[in-house]
């Protein structure tokens, strides 16, 4: 079995302890739960707690501050089990949501929302011509590179979109490898993630093609929105 050779071969080298078990998906097996514990780890055992709960229920007040304020056509990258994108639809928009994890997508169709099981730097539809894109719940954090994770955006949006983002509440720029943690010992599959908070979002912001327009915090929550920064006019022959 692939899955047991894989796990193994990671307790030979040892990277993973003997006394915790491989999990091949816990996100997975907690979106079907509808709930946690379920945590992100770092390899020195910081633990970061994920509020599956919240993700799988109905959007919150600050979600809703959120919303308010999307226009046109929504893409939400890191779309999770899919509130967001269920909530946008039955508002009358256009909303696709898009996450690499296969549990994600389902639960989000299951919602009624359209959703795509796809990375955002894959080819997606309707390149350039999404009017509002979302980054929250942390996904600013996909890939460990906002830099390029905001230079994607502008590519997927279009040139009067906006793009909404869920910062840390704390001043942080960081960028670690981590593993999800079921809580009882379970470890997925390492993978690169990056936690910001709003100083840090706009020196990336400044640095790409955005610029921020706006910031709130509504119930712990802090956002702040973007805009695609004004191209100067190419000067004459």
């Amino acid at each position: 079995m692939r899955l047991r050779g894989a796990r193994e071969a990671v307790r030979a080298s040892g990277a993973l302890p003997r006394q915790t078990a491989w999990c091949e998906d816990p996100y997975a097996d907690a979106l079907d739960d509808g709930r946690g514990p379920l945590f992100l780890r770092r390899s020195d055992g910081w633990l970061l707690p994920l509020e599956v709960e919240r993700w799988c229920g109905a959007p919150d007040a600050a979600d809703l501050s959120v919303l308010a304020r999307c226009r046109g056509a929504v893409l939400d990258v890191g779309c999770g089990p899919g509130r967001l994108v269920a909530a946008l639809a039955a508002r009358g928009h256009r909303a696709l949501g898009v996450d690499v994890s296969p549990a994600a997508v389902a639960r989000t169709e299951r919602l009624g929302g359209l959703a795509l099981c796809r990375s955002v730097f894959e080819r997606l539809p309707a390149e350039g011509r999404w009017d509002t894109a979302l980054l929250m719940d942390g996904n600013i954090g996909i890939g460990a590179d906002p830099a390029a994770l905001l230079t994607r955006l502008a590519d997927v949006t279009g040139c009067a979109a906006r793009l909404i983002v869920e910062c840390v509440a704390m001043d942080v720029d960081e960028r670690c490898e981590v593993r999800l943690d079921n809580g009882r010992g379970g470890l997925g599959a390492p993978f690169a993630w990056a936690r910001l908070g709003k100083r840090a979002l706009h020196r990336h912001a400044r640095a790409t093609d955005w610029c921020p327009t706006d910031e709130w915090s509504t119930a712990g929550r802090v956002f702040v929105e973007l805009a695609r920064r004004p191209q100067a006019p190419s000067p004459r022959a």
